[in-house]
């Protein structure tokens, strides 16, 4: 059984049919980028799976029970998390504030006043390891407008990772970042827990094919392809609609 199933997934908008019968599933340690050309539906097969919309049709499995019906906080506690495309931060707190009150929510203590968390030495101690992992620890006590962008994503993921996640999914977590600090990002990836299932949007070619063991093509609502990242740069279906040149140069990498 996987840990991580979608199963003949859809949804319609009107009369337009944006999430096409898509099945997709997870093994633990997986690392798995999903692609496609704008338009795809690969923002509306995420916000699916994680409750922020209804399937018309479909189901969405987490370690064997079925959760398509459930909110996405239950399915957060259940260990399905994502990040976000645009970073959702507080410009004042610092990134060890951010990760002690994502601690605090999982513990169901988000009421309480951020400043509580020196006052728990076992958080504080949570808190500094999870950005020692995603090599954060020098900027953990500086507000977030003043570090970088690349950094500011690498919070996001930290944000995610305090929540204690079974299955995480990134939603371009390089988007909008410079090469250098992507560098910084699949660093921070090739840290995370082997047995953590990673699903990962993302339109860096370069970055997906160091990044993924598997790659997932979405195109007009539908998956056009499942396999391995050698395998999809010759395939035809997805040279035609999306990797265009990039495939030719890769094909035979």
């Amino acid at each position: 059984m996987s840990l991580f199933a979608v199963k003949n997934l859809r949804k319609r908008f009107g009369g337009l049919l944006v999430t096409n019968d898509v099945s997709l599933s997870l093994e633990p340690g997986d690392r798995v980028a999903l692609i496609g050309p704008n338009g795809a539906g690969k923002t509306t097969f995420v916000n699916l799976v994680t409750g922020h919309l209804l399937p018309d049709a479909g189901t969405v499995h987490l370690a064997g029970s079925d959760v398509t019906a459930d909110s996405p906080r239950k399915r957060v506690s259940a260990g399905l998390v994502r990040s976000f495309q645009v970073t959702r931060l507080f410009p004042e707190m610092t990134p060890l504030e951010h990760v002690a009150l994502a601690l605090l929510q999982r513990q169901g203590k988000a009421t309480s006043l951020v400043s509580d968390y020196r006052r728990m030495p076992g958080l504080l101690q949570e808190a500094s390891d999870i950005l020692g992992v995603l090599e954060l620890s020098a900027i953990a006590n500086l507000p977030v407008s003043v570090i970088a962008y690349g950094q500011q994503r690498l919070l996001e993921i930290a944000l995610a990772m305090a929540l204690r996640p079974r299955v995480l999914l990134l939603d371009e977590p390089a988007a909008g970042v410079s090469s250098s600090d992507t560098v910084l990002i699949e660093k921070a990836l090739a840290r995370l827990p082997p047995e953590l299932s990673v699903l990962m949007i993302e339109h860096d070619m370069d970055f997906v094919f160091r990044f993924a063991r598997r790659v997932v093509v979405l195109a007009a609502g539908a998956v056009i392809f499942d396999g391995s990242p050698r395998e999809v740069a010759a395939d035809t279906r997805v040279r035609e609609a999306y990797l265009g040149s990039y495939a030719d140069e890769h094909a035979g990498a």
